[in-house]
């Protein structure tokens, strides 16, 4: 073992260290080795590269980075959402990249629950993607500690989402995003992009690869056969991460492919699955063809229930997710102009995390669920009902004096419920350029002797409308149905119209 000391190409000043242990972890390109105080990893290309490549290197590093750094949520992009290279480096003729090394809670803790293979291992999300490694069946399943409630993922795909599209807003396309590039924590609702050495710019520096199996886009497939200079080729860009990017989503939430279905198309393997996912490519859920629905004699049992799309259809992930899957997968699966952006994505996902509650079943495994606008909710993944009397808030903004319009957009309450900023006012925006005073709850929902309250904490305007009076900061009002609160009397503030369903008798 030796500490090995490499310069910078892009300041010749610069120098790095890497500890060399003869055992470096191996990427599919590279070869990554720590630095001494394992703050960053140093990460060199096995094979020499083209002057082609070493610029796409050389934009990313020089010109890319500083754009993130010189922008809003610098700090959010590069500690949270991306691994970005940081420098250039030359060792032994070949050529390398400086990379900061990933927060310690993208490494196993436990791992699986019965054996000790992966503690200490990268927490690919593949791991977290498929069906079998939740099965509390399955000998290899990952332990109970690592894997998060429901929501949780939620938030992960809010992040994956806010990375791909700070990406597209740069010009720049990832190519890969798949599983296997991107890190995610349950625990603390985190993902991280990683592999962004690849990145596509557009008319300068084309894909190096086609992607990940499974996350290819049709198009990409279906003319993989064509010469990478045919005008009919299609090569991984903007548009197909708007593929890749929901087949991440539906992964994580429903743990099952979105293409992979049970319909054949031919009898050899590998012609069959380049149909299946490219040409012929059709969403296993599709309402109106049924054709690739997934028999279930014909699936793992490890898969099950989550391949059964009867038990857990995808309209368990609510009407803004479910519009938008049917966008990506039926109408934009071989349209790829039709497939939504990134940002659509980012605030459904976030819409979609109010409309979950908790289930009433402390053995449940998922523990959150999205309200399904009935009387007496159900979680989809248990069967147990709801037990409490279950408040929600719908919005709406001012259209024109006296004239209110909904924000089709509605809060779940329960206990300890927060309402923030971006509930209360329609100028406040839940994105990663929030500011840390919109962070501040506004109130939270208590329930007490059978009834629920809304305690204002930091709303300064805050009034009730149906009685006409005002809810100064630190005072409480009780939640009744048709209660009608105005959360903000300054420009763009919303009203909260309440409605109580599941109330028992």
């Amino acid at each position: 073992m030796k500490t090995v000391t490499v310069w910078s190409v892009n300041d010749r000043y610069k120098s790095y260290q890497f500890v060399d242990n003869r055992e470096p972890m191996k990427g599919g390109l590279k070869d990554v080795y720590f630095s001494p105080d394992r703050k960053y990893v140093v990460a060199i290309y096995r094979d020499k590269l083209d002057e082609s490549q070493k610029q796409r290197l050389e934009k990313i590093t020089n010109y890319y980075l500083p754009q993130i750094k010189n922008k809003d949520a610098s700090d959010f992009f590069l500690n949270e959402v991306f691994r970005w290279p940081e420098d250039i480096i030359e060792y032994n003729g070949l050529t390398g990249i400086i990379v900061p090394a990933y927060n310690q809670k993208f490494f196993f803790q436990k791992g699986q629950e019965s054996v000790d293979l992966i503690q200490g291992k990268e927490k690919n999300g593949k791991w977290f993607a498929g069906a079998k490694f939740r099965n509390t069946m399955f000998p290899l399943r990952l332990a109970k500690s690592e894997l998060g409630n429901w929501a949780d993922y939620l938030q992960i795909c809010v992040n994956i989402s806010r990375g791909v599209k700070k990406m597209h807003a740069m010009g720049l396309a990832h190519s890969d995003l798949s599983y296997n590039n991107v890190l995610v924590d349950p625990i603390e609702k985190s993902a991280v992009i990683i592999d962004l050495d690849g990145l596509v710019v557009p008319g300068l520096y084309p894909a190096d690869v086609i992607g990940t199996a499974e996350f290819i886009a049709p198009e990409v497939l279906a003319t993989k056969h064509l010469n990478k200079n045919d005008a009919n080729r299609k090569l991984p860009n903007r548009l197909t991460d708007l593929h890749a990017l929901p087949v991440l989503i539906y992964m994580f939430l429903l743990h099952r492919h979105p293409l992979k279905g049970g319909k054949v198309h031919n009898l050899e393997t590998e012609i069959d699955d380049l149909l299946s996912m490219g040409e012929k490519a059709l969403f296993i859920e599709h309402p109106e063809d049924n054709s690739n629905r997934p028999k279930l004699n014909q699936v793992s049992k490890w898969d099950l229930p989550w391949a059964d799309v009867s038990k857990l259809p995808y309209s368990i992930t609510g009407p803004y997710l479910k519009k938008l899957f049917d966008e990506a997968f039926i109408s934009g699966l071989h349209n790829p102009m039709s497939r939504p952006v990134a940002e659509v994505w980012e605030q459904a996902l976030l819409k979609t995390i109010d409309l979950t509650i908790p289930c009433s079943s402390r053995s449940c495994d998922q523990q959150q669920y999205v309200f399904d606008n009935t009387p007496e909710p159900k979680c989809p993944f248990c069967g147990t009902y709801y037990q409490k009397s279950l408040p929600m808030a719908d919005f709406y903004y001012q259209f024109q004096p006296s004239v209110w319009k909904p924000e089709n957009h509605r809060l779940m309450i329960y206990e300890n419920q927060q309402l923030n900023s971006w509930h209360a006012n329609r100028n406040s925006i839940n994105n990663e350029r929030l500011a840390d005073t919109e962070k501040i709850p506004v109130g939270n929902f208590v329930f007490e002797e059978n009834k629920w309250f809304f305690v204002n904490q930091n709303g300064k305007s805050v009034k009730d409308l149906t009685e006409g009076n005002e809810v100064p900061i630190n005072g409480r009002i009780e939640i009744t149905n048709g209660k009608k609160i105005l959360l903000s009397a300054e420009e763009g503030g919303r009203v909260a119209l309440f409605t109580i369903t599941n109330q028992k008798q």
